[in-house]
């Protein structure tokens, strides 16, 4: 996949994420924090829930699970997850999205 994000973002410390392929950017403030990330693989992200999350889909695909109701997001598509409720993910090799995490600590720097 091309970069897609510029050098700026590429500057940001890197998340450490836990999905093999999965690599991210992050933004860090003392109350939220804003994720920049790219897929070179699938991921399935079993349910889980945390803090309000808030996304724009940039590139490539998704299909999200919550509340029971499965939808499928592409480019340009915006998502929000409300806080405390359990969602499922599959992401598709090629995705690449901004997300904004409501708490400060969702992940963490390598």
């Amino acid at each position: 996949m091309a970069d897609i994000f510029p050098e700026p973002i590429l500057k940001l410390p890197v998340a450490d994420m836990p999905w093999e392929g999965v690599s991210g950017y992050l933004s860090q403030s003392t109350a939220h924090q804003i994720l920049f990330t790219e897929y070179t693989k699938d991921v399935e992200m079993l349910e889980h829930s945390h803090g309000t999350e808030w996304g724009v889909v940039l590139e490539g695909k998704m299909e999200m699970v919550v509340e029971g109701v499965k939808r499928t997001y592409s480019k340009g598509d915006r998502y929000f997850i409300p806080a405390g409720v359990p969602h499922s993910v599959k992401v598709y090799a090629g995705y690449a999205d901004i997300t904004f995490f409501d708490q400060e600590d969702r992940y963490q720097p390598k």
